[in-house]
């Protein structure tokens, strides 16, 4: 293998599955081909947070061995998703002094006026993932995107923090340890599975991602190329599995054998028989019943998640809609129920355009693990995830932050 290739390893630590991606990095035209991919059932975390260690670390140990084996490439490092509801938006601003008249504004300038704009707007328990700027004011004049090079003496900044629980961050480091996984990064999994499925044009007009997934439904509110708001939701598609399985009054393992193929978002004219074979036998359920146990669950997420719009102040005020990531977002007629739901435009997002083991890459629930190895791949682009790093929280976090600012300026040019 030449000495040039890169790899980039992205892990979604999902609360029911985790899933790992491993792609070869071009080296001259920096574009990825998907070379390993493996997920493994995850046990031991609820609502997206570690309750037992030896279960995500055995789920991501188990997940890494499949790609391992795919790709023929051991895997020393990653960058790894975070979930839950303990993630919060913040708003921010803060003002320095920064010199003389004839001042070059510098990133040392940059990263001063953030950590000012963060200084006492995030409790002391909690670690932050991210400072999204969303304008730049030097010496009176507004809405600057990069103020670097520019001269002046006194700059501001409007910013969009995102934190995390602290506990909640040393737990899943120490399952990544466990797994002997070094951590380039620790991003939000709702923004990993947006920089998979986001164009440019939809960063810039206004859109939202909806990830739903085992036992969360996260969003992520993206306008004018900047990360606008994101929430975390504590329900998800295993609470319409456990709905199915009390209405129907079966089995949990039965209940997602009718979600997967029968259950749908919008209610059917007519009642019909569902028969579904198990150990030999076969069970009988009326689709009324499926579908009014689906339909009550829902209204539920989705009413949660048009409140969350509304506290961004984007409820019915998207151009570009909202894209639906993660397993649930399979569910057959979801998107037509998100048009009526939001009274916004939907689509499914799928990651698409990728050369390699692409087999199963084209589903939803695959686009937190490839965005994070995008996200890996852009932000270690000088290095070799060959080489074997310990990384300190303090540095891992200030580094996933500026995986995401360098994502994001990629719409800004």
């Amino acid at each position: 293998m030449q000495e040039t290739s890169r790899y980039a390893v992205g892990i979604d630590i999902g609360t029911t599955t985790v899933r790992c991606v491993v792609g070869h990095i071009d080296a001259t035209t920096g574009t990825p081909t998907i070379v390993g991919i493996g997920q493994a059932p995850n046990s031991g975390m609820r609502k997206g947070t570690v309750v037992n260690l030896t279960g995500p670390a055995q789920a991501i140990d188990d997940a890494l061995g499949e790609a391992e084996r795919m790709s023929g490439y051991q895997v020393n490092a990653a960058s790894m998703s975070i979930n839950g509801a303990h993630i919060l938006s913040t708003k921010a601003d803060g003002m320095i002094a920064v010199g003389s008249l004839d001042h070059e504004i510098i990133s040392e300038d940059i990263a001063r006026i953030e950590e000012v704009a963060t200084l006492g707007k995030v409790p002391a328990n909690r670690e932050i993932l991210e400072v999204v700027p969303h304008s730049y004011r030097l010496d009176g004049q507004d809405n600057i995107k990069d103020p670097l090079g520019m001269t002046g003496t006194r700059l501001e900044i409007n910013a969009n923090v995102v934190s995390a629980l602290a506990p909640y961050v040393a737990n899943l480091q120490k399952a990544a340890e466990l797994a002997k996984v070094d951590l380039h990064t620790m991003t939000p999994a709702i923004l990993g599975a947006a920089r998979a499925v986001l164009s440019e044009q939809q960063l810039e007009t206004g859109v939202a991602v909806i990830d739903i997934g085992g036992a969360t439904t996260s969003m992520a509110v993206f306008e004018e190329g900047d990360l606008q708001y994101i929430a975390v939701i504590p329900v998800g598609g295993t609470n319409i599995t456990n709905d199915l399985a009390i209405g129907l009054k079966t089995d949990p393992e039965i209940a997602e054998k009718v979600k997967v193929a029968h259950a749908v978002a919008t209610p059917r004219s007519e009642a019909e028989g569902v028969n579904i074979k198990t150990d030999g036998d076969v069970v009988s359920f009326s689709s009324a019943d499926i579908d009014e146990i689906v339909e009550a669950r829902l209204d539920e997420i989705f009413e949660a998640v048009e409140k969350e719009l509304k506290k961004a102040g984007r409820a019915g005020k998207l151009p570009s809609g909202v894209v639906l990531t993660g397993g649930t977002a399979q569910l057959k007629g979801i998107v037509e129920y998100a048009k009526r739901k939001l009274g916004l435009a939907a689509r499914i997002g799928k990651p698409t355009g990728y050369g390699g083991v692409a087999e199963h890459i084209e589903e939803p629930q695959f686009a937190t693990a490839v965005g994070l190895m995008l996200l890996d791949g852009e932000g270690h682009n000088q290095q070799s995830t060959r080489v074997h790093k310990s990384v300190n929280s303090k540095a891992m976090l200030q580094n996933a932050g500026g995986m995401l600012s360098k994502f994001l300026s990629r719409f800004k040019a």
